[in-house]
């Protein structure tokens, strides 16, 4: 599987990807307000582009903050280009040196990057193959910067603020941007659901691996919940909130989809409360006023739990309890072949809901993360449970069960919130 997410770069990996001596900044940032030009600028360029490789342009398009209308920027056009095979530069580079492009920097163990500046256009001209993991990126935080002012707001607001510092190489003012660009695009990842979240209601409603797994273990671990009020956090199609309160809970589902949401009530609206809200955001809810917290399958799509944990301690009584079920970091680490264990990495995977598969993202990060992080939070880990599937499973889905009671799924914990 492709890495989606590149870490910040030390110098010494900056000059090794350059071709020749990287440029030394030693100042700050200068951001130009919009330019309606920069479209046109772009266009060109596509023009040339396409002239000069025919057909062995796969997809180009115009990406990064010079193709948001209102968004300030470095005045250098973004473009990505993909081609059929970004390490055959026999294929493209001639072609493009040819016409006055040249090639700035190189790094084939990174998706199969490339990055050539313009013949008499400043520009950034991204080269990478089909199937990289930084498509869907350029294109889904582009996309949402169109269309959510708010978001683009919030990302103007940091890019001024990290421009007006004092960067060695403008790389590391690229990487200081990274954590915000997560956060947005983790929204924007999360909202995707709505186009299918008829599919993945379907799928979650009846799958073994939620229905006679993730649930059973998740409400085990929450225990008695009769006359108890639980916040169920990324409740998705509402079926783990239905299951705890039919066993008597007061429960308050939350989840980012609006359309999950709209399923959720549409078919459990009659026995549990359901509403819109970003977990990574304050959450509407008194200091204390919660029992019980649920977060089945939501953790790992954040990269700093930070911020909801804090909030989830807030809410949570002196002595409430946080169940929360995360993929298991022995498994995603053998799964997805990584190096290094101790890494927290972003990683793409696929959900197959029937016909439909749909690419989603999220982060593996060591055990000992996990513990730091809920510690560090103010709760203390109760119990930690690698389950087995219940008995109904083998009649289900006999190849699931096999898997299930073999092999690492997902990792439970149990954490109870300190006392005032």
């Amino acid at each position: 599987m492709p890495e989606t997410s590149q870490p910040a770069s030390t110098d010494e990996e900056i000059q090794a990807s350059w071709v020749g001596e990287a440029p030394q900044l030693n100042s700050t940032v200068t951001l130009a307000e919009y330019d309606p030009e920069w479209p046109e600028l772009y266009r060109r360029e596509a023009e040339r582009i396409r002239g000069v490789l025919g057909d062995r342009v796969v997809l180009l398009e115009h990406v990064g903050s010079t193709s948001v209308p209102g968004l300030a920027a470095k005045p250098v056009i973004d473009i990505l280009l993909e081609v059929p095979d970004s390490d055959d530069e026999n294929a493209y580079l001639p072609a493009l040196e040819a016409a006055g492009y040249r090639l700035i920097i190189r790094e084939p163990d990174w998706e199969k990057h490339r990055l050539f500046k313009g013949p008499d256009t400043n520009i950034n001209l991204h080269v990478h193959s089909p199937g990289n993991g930084q498509t869907e990126r350029f294109l889904l935080f582009r996309d949402r910067m169109r269309t959510h002012p708010a978001e683009l707001a919030r990302y103007l607001g940091k890019k001024r603020e990290l421009a007006a510092r004092t960067w060695r190489y403008i790389q590391n003012y690229a990487d200081a941007k990274g954590e915000v660009i997560e956060e947005i695009l983790g929204r924007a990842r999360a909202a995707q659901y709505d186009s299918f979240s008829a599919a993945y209601a379907k799928h979650a409603a009846t799958s073994a691996a939620n229905a006679l797994y993730d649930r059973p273990a998740i409400a085990g671990l929450a225990g008695d919940v009769a006359g108890k009020r639980v916040l169920d956090v990324g409740c998705a199609a509402g079926h783990l909130s239905a299951l705890l309160a039919g066993r008597g809970a007061d429960v308050l589902g939350l989840d980012v989809s609006e359309g999950l949401i709209s399923l959720a009530r549409k078919e459990f609206g009659d026995v549990a409360r359901f509403e819109q809200a970003d977990v990574t955001e304050p959450l509407s809810l008194e200091d204390g006023s919660i029992d019980v917290i649920t977060a089945s399958l939501v953790l790992h799509y954040l990269a700093d739990w930070g911020p909801a944990l804090a909030e989830f301690r807030r809410v949570l009584r002196p002595g409430g309890a946080l169940v929360f079920s995360v993929h298991h970091p022995g498994e995603d680490w053998h799964w997805f072949d990584r190096e290094n264990y101790f890494e927290l990495e972003l990683l793409d995977d696929e959900f197959e809901l029937g016909e439909h598969r749909q690419q989603v993202r999220f982060y593996r990060r060591p055990l000992s993360w996990t513990f730091g992080a809920v510690r560090d939070a103010g709760f203390t880990v109760d119990r930690l449970e690698e389950p087995m599937p219940v008995d109904e499973v083998d009649e289900a889905d006999p190849r699931m069960a096999g898997l299930l009671r073999t092999k690492p799924r997902f990792l439970y914990f149990r954490c109870l919130a300190g006392g005032e």
